[in-house]
């Protein structure tokens, strides 16, 4: 129930905004960028802060990056394929949607910030609506499949359909059997969402841009 919070906290914010009770302080200008930065700041307190962390780091394999940049690949190859079916959609719009890898909330604030200098508040509103949902159900899939994926013994796979969610939601379902349970795939895990995390908005500003 609670990854439907966030999607109905949106609408919530629609219904509010379209009943005319929203009040003056949230029609600052400057409230989405504070707000922005804000998030971008969490982002990094959430991995400075993760417990885990210091073994993350040594346990780390220059190896590991295979795993989170074949992700980034296959997630931007299949999302250029989409490009060509909504041709009627910008292409980078596209891009940066695919770009959330299933972190929802942050890719859509940063896509609504960066396309509402050059296309308006209610263009960049829609794309950051619809990334909000492409993204939501990327996660869905995820809860769906990883379990399924890891224990047919294919925790790589498992891992990558995660994305982002592969260090936090979904880490359980990956690592929580027997076959699959083993350190090397918690760091993979772990090592992979933390890549996701960082790339994330570095993509989004660059097919925004």
């Amino acid at each position: 129930m609670k990854h439907l919070l966030f999607p109905l906290m949106v609408f919530a914010g629609i219904f509010v905004g379209w009943c005319g009770l929203m009040p003056d302080v949230v029609s600052d200008s400057s409230l989405p960028q504070l707000c922005l930065y804000a998030l971008i700041i969490q982002v990094g307190l959430g991995l400075g802060m993760r417990p885990d962390l210091k073994s993350i780091l040594k346990s780390f394999r220059p190896r590991l990056l295979l795993l989170p940049a074949c992700t980034i690949f296959g997630t931007l190859a299949f999302t250029y394929i989409a490009t060509i079916i909504f041709a009627d959609t910008s292409s980078a719009d596209v891009m940066a949607i695919g770009s959330g890898f299933g972190y929802y909330t942050l890719s859509s604030v940063l896509i609504a910030q960066f396309k509402e200098a050059s296309v308006g508040a209610e263009a960049a509103a829609s794309v950051a609506a619809i990334a909000l949902l492409a993204n939501v159900v990327r996660e869905m899939i995820a809860l769906l499949t990883c379990q399924y994926l890891s224990r047919r013994g294919r925790g790589e796979a498992a891992i990558s359909v995660a994305g982002i969610n592969s260090m936090d939601v979904c880490l359980p379902m990956i690592v929580g059997t027997e076959k699959s349970s083993d350190a090397q795939l918690v760091s993979a895990a772990l090592v992979h969402g933390l890549i996701l995390e960082i790339s994330v908005p570095i993509l989004i500003s660059i097919f925004c841009a």
